[in-house]
């Protein structure tokens, strides 16, 4: 009888590398596939910088004013790389973000914002 062998499928994309300085700095962290950061600051004590990698057109990057998926945000779709990310949104900082290759609607995120969480298949940090 042939044994069965475990098969584990990992996503690769997005790929977001965060920096703990401006320019691209400082410590960082690699994190993979679809994720939110409820809180900039609990992560490298901060995130000051980033890149926004993905293979896929439809790769969303969304940026929030505040905690939790939760204030302004801003919206940006393919490959990023920010230096800064102070006063990033009409003057205010990133203070929590969502990373995936998915191609979230305005209705989406709002509904995300809305609810302060994330649909299933998304880890959380």
């Amino acid at each position: 009888m042939p044994l069965s062998k475990e098969v584990s499928i990992s996503q690769v994309f997005p790929r977001l590398t965060i920096f703990s300085e401006e320019n691209f700095r400082g410590s960082s962290r690699i994190l993979r596939g679809n994720l939110g950061i409820r809180n900039t600051d609990s992560i490298l004590d901060g995130i000051e910088s980033l890149r926004f990698f993905s293979t896929s057109s439809n790769a969303t990057l969304v940026l929030f004013t505040r905690t939790r998926f939760r204030g302004n945000f801003r919206v940006l779709r393919g490959n990023h790389n920010i230096a800064d990310l102070d006063d990033f949104i009409s003057g205010q900082d990133v203070e929590s973000l969502i990373s995936t290759n998915q191609r979230l609607t305005l209705t989406q995120i709002r509904n995300i914002r809305d609810r302060g969480t994330l649909p299933s298949g998304y880890s959380t940090f």
